[in-house]
């Protein structure tokens, strides 16, 4: 059994600990800020293993792994780790996925002036990625964001960036205007013939449907490019 409330042949279980100096009881009482990586990564785990209490077992996940690792792992990945199941794994990268959406959350009071304004927005959330993301922003008429979607995960061709599923978020949303984001792992920024293509298909698209296609934003490592900017 993955998950035990405690450790039983380890040296201190959890309910050994007196309560006030247990994870989710400091954080109660300091907040969160007063939390080592460890404490709170046993708050998101909850539970242990036979062997070690959830302390013990997210002090040994952290320092084999580290946070930059855990941030970016998949559900898979995760399971490969002595003592992180299924749920644990799912619970780690739900965490993770929050904060990065919180990085370029959906303010309809963030207004968008160029593309340093969007490649700001997703720069963390595409870091390290491994596939390519297609996303879009919608915009009002005065290009105050109002939300942002992903399109589709893979790579990027035709049937994964369809105008249908591009231009469904931007009806759906009331939106005058958007902006086409996707990162590239290799991390540059460069174009590629299909990207050209598609925009020119999409911006296309946009005009008879009276939306119009701002930009295309590709995020690589630490730069971007930008259709209306040419660089």
């Amino acid at each position: 059994m993955e998950e035990q409330t405690e450790n039983r042949t380890g040296n201190i279980r959890i309910k050994d600990i007196p309560q006030s100096e247990r994870p989710r009881e400091r954080l109660m009482r300091l907040g969160a800020e007063a939390l080592s990586n460890p404490e709170l990564l046993a708050i998101i785990l909850r539970t242990g293993t036979e062997k070690e209490n959830v302390i013990e077992l997210a002090n040994r996940v952290l320092k084999g792994h580290g946070l930059k690792t855990l941030s970016h792992a998949s559900v898979e990945e995760l399971k490969k780790i002595f003592g992180i199941g299924e749920a644990k794994a799912c619970q780690i990268v739900a965490c993770f996925e929050l904060n990065k959406r919180l990085s370029c959350c959906q303010d309809s009071k963030q207004h968008i002036k160029t593309s340093e304004d969007v490649a700001k927005l997703f720069m963390e959330r595409f870091k390290d990625i491994k596939k390519e993301y297609f996303s879009i922003v919608n915009l009002t008429s005065k290009n105050n964001m109002i939300n942002h979607q992903t399109i589709s995960i893979g790579n990027l061709n035709e049937s994964l960036a369809h105008p249908r599923e591009i231009f469904h978020s931007a009806i759906k949303s009331s939106a005058s205007r958007v902006i086409l984001i996707h990162n590239h792992p290799s991390g540059d920024p460069s174009p590629s013939e299909a990207d050209l293509q598609l925009t020119e298909r999409l911006i296309e698209a946009g005009e008879l449907l009276g939306i119009t296609v701002l930009d295309h934003v590709i995020i690589g490592n630490g730069k971007w490019w930008s259709w209306r900017e040419g660089k």
